[in-house]
């Protein structure tokens, strides 16, 4: 079964309206919106450069750590009950709606990724993990082998 293609313009509008219903509310530090925002704005960089393998890449990255960054955020600065009123309640729902969708959107960035010819391959430090295509040689176009010897090369021993 094939997913349907999403484009990225969808996804970085789906992502902006969400984090800006979620920054609705005070409660949020503003490293909230700067770490969201500042990852739309690498995605934008995407969609003007569709060939570049580093904005899309970078975009990937920076939906995965905000992944990471939103889950503290929504820990640490969850309002308690008797402060939860109904603006903060939509504006903590959008927050979670938007960290809930995130995970499908990497995957989706992450075809995009290999669309544009990004390989499997990462790297951290001494591990790798993933296709290692640098030894990789086509078998369907063999060279023949020379008709003559090669006159620079000496003939060898035959003991």
């Amino acid at each position: 079964m094939e997913l349907p293609a999403v484009s990225l313009k969808a996804i970085i509008l789906v992502h902006w309206l969400l984090t800006m219903w979620g920054c609705m509310n005070y409660f949020f530090p503003a490293s909230y919106a700067w770490g969201n925002f500042s990852v739309l704005a690498v995605g934008i960089w995407a969609i003007v450069q569709r060939d570049s393998l580093d904005a899309i890449m970078m975009f990937l990255t920076g939906l995965l750590l905000t992944v990471l960054t939103d889950i503290i955020h929504i820990s640490v600065f969850y309002p308690q009950k008797k402060y939860l009123t109904d603006l903060k309640r939509f504006s903590v729902g959008m927050a979670i709606l938007s960290l809930l969708v995130k995970p499908v959107s990497c995957y989706f960035v992450y075809q995009m990724y290999r669309e544009r010819g990004g390989e499997y391959t990462f790297n951290i430090g001494l591990v790798r993990a993933g296709q290692d295509r640098s030894s990789y040689e086509p078998i369907d176009h063999q060279d023949d082998p020379p008709q003559w010897p090669d006159a620079s090369k000496s003939a060898q021993h035959p003991y």
